[in-house]
């Protein structure tokens, strides 16, 4: 497996049950490799704030992403730009802890990220935590007309077709069943 495009470890050691701050900030490079893996026309800016804390060998980050992309109308692949502006909190665990394990999670609870070997690497999972939070069916303004120019009905417009069974149902009306 190859290295993430942006990556930032933080060693484990490094972190203690106070907190530590850091603040992670894509490059131009980082931000072209990141467009690619995740599809997107450009990513023109990434980075994140965040407060790591430890204990045992969990690592709790809470922080705040910032960036603006542009995305692809899913219609017409005109750019579409997106700004994303979210606070977000993960859980890693180390690896041997998840692996195999089915987990329960509740609602409050944080997404989890396994971790290999002595670090966390805040800036994979600030990439990812910013490919989910960018809409992923990306509507331009005129995407509505250029679907309806080639032939494409929304859906409420499209009359349901009688399911495979609906000819025995009349069938079964006429037998007096």
């Amino acid at each position: 497996m190859s290295a993430p495009e942006f990556s930032r470890p933080v060693r484990i050691d490094s972190i203690g049950e106070t907190g530590k701050i850091v603040t992670v900030t894509a490059t131009e490079a980082e931000c072209a490799a990141l467009a690619g893996r995740f599809d997107l026309i450009g990513i023109e800016r990434l980075a994140a704030t965040v407060d790591c804390r430890r204990k045992g060998t969990d690592v709790t980050v809470t922080g705040r992403l910032t960036g603006v992309a542009v995305q692809a109308c899913v219609a017409t692949a005109v750019p579409i730009p997106a700004t994303i502006d979210q606070a977000f909190a993960l859980t890693f665990v180390p690896a041997l802890s998840v692996e195999g394990d089915e987990m329960e999670l509740d609602a409050g609870d944080l997404d989890v990220v396994a971790y290999d070997g002595a670090a966390v690497d805040l800036g994979e999972a600030v990439a990812e935590t910013f490919a989910l939070a960018l809409d992923p069916f990306p509507r331009s303004v005129d995407a509505e007309a250029v679907l309806r120019a080639a032939g494409v009905q929304a859906e409420d417009e499209v009359e349901a077709e009688p399911g495979a069974f609906a000819g025995l149902a009349a069938l079964r009306g006429k037998l007096g069943g």
